[in-house]
């Protein structure tokens, strides 16, 4: 069996209010299956790893073959929760380790 491998990415929400953490995972979501359907939705391995509401910086996980994907999709959503929100992502990595320590 093969070992997934995974990559992490911070990503900076710029809007004017702070969504939900809930809200902002399900505009990312909602914004990979209008991209890619169900199916590339459900390999892609997507997760929240931490959510910091006064920076306003989100940390996502994703598998390595759908990281292109992932980057394609954060750049779609246009708004969270009824606020108009552009995403841009700060740092990928291989491991949360490197990922704090860059940014």
């Amino acid at each position: 069996m093969k070992r997934v491998k995974r990559r992490y990415l911070a990503v900076q929400l710029d809007c004017d209010g702070v969504p939900a953490e809930r809200d902002f995972l399900d505009a990312v979501w909602a914004s990979f299956t209008r991209l890619y359907g169900e199916v590339g939705a459900s390999q892609s391995g997507l997760a929240l790893v931490s959510f910091d509401v006064e920076r306003k910086v989100a940390v996502v996980r994703v598998s390595l073959e759908c990281l292109p994907f992932l980057r394609a999709s954060l750049a779609a959503v246009t708004s969270v929760a009824g606020l108009s929100v552009a995403l841009h992502v700060l740092a990928v990595s291989g491991t949360l380790k490197a990922l704090f320590s860059n940014f």
